[in-house]
């Protein structure tokens, strides 16, 4: 039977864990964003090692993330580095999540309508001219929905980084189970608290969409 009386008693635990939760997502979009960016940017500018691009994005795709965040966190000591829990989830995040904001970036960047940027060239633009002054103000606006909802997504991968022992909100419910042998109230509160980040999330893309709306646009 549900206990709403329990439920203050939980709130610290999970208000705890929900600032971790948001230290590792941050860390992780972070790296994510800047790993996706870097990687449109090399196939971009260097069309020699798009081959390099391919098989990071086909490699990050083809792979659960479970294993992924295994490797990083309990293989690499045996390469001789260790990481901490919140250090190996980051790190596994940021490079699994690199590769769905690359394919973000990569689809917007190529939306840009060829004759504008045949126009920068023949006005005398370099390559790396056309692609900041041209091509990413366009492309960054109209990929901020699409990189929203990849947030999402990667804040429900958050939840995984439990298994090797960061406490996020997932892990502090499982703790409170085991040890309180309730079951309804924290999974409850902790479907809530995610619920509650992924809306969020959303609310804070959508304002950016309105913010830097792209002129002539509807939505």
């Amino acid at each position: 039977m549900f206990e709403l009386a329990l439920i203050p008693d939980l709130l610290p635990l999970f208000a705890g864990a929900t600032l971790r939760t948001l230290a590792l997502l941050a860390t992780a979009l972070l790296g994510g964003l800047l790993m996706g960016f870097g990687m449109n940017l090399l196939r971009q500018s260097l069309p020699a090692l798009q081959p390099v691009y391919w098989a990071y994005v086909g490699l990050m795709r083809g792979l659960p993330f479970l294993i992924l965040l295994f490797i990083t966190y309990f293989g690499l000591p045996s390469a001789g580095l260790e990481l901490s829990p919140f250090a190996a989830a980051a790190a596994a995040l940021s490079l699994y999540s690199g590769a769905y904001f690359a394919e973000i970036f990569r689809a917007c960047w190529q939306a840009i309508p060829a004759g504008q940027i045949e126009a920068a060239r023949v006005l005398g633009m370099g390559s790396m001219q056309v692609f900041w002054h041209v091509q990413a103000p366009q492309a960054l606006r109209a990929s901020l929905p699409l990189l929203a909802n990849q947030a999402v997504l990667l804040l429900k991968d958050c939840a995984l980084a439990s298994v090797i022992t960061y406490p996020e909100l997932t892990m502090t419910a499982s703790k409170v189970v085991s040890e309180q042998f309730i079951y309804l109230e924290p999974y409850l509160l902790l479907a809530a608290c995610y619920w509650l980040l992924a809306i969020a999330l959303d609310l804070l893309g959508r304002w950016l969409t309105q913010r830097f709306r792209l002129k002539g646009a509807t939505r």
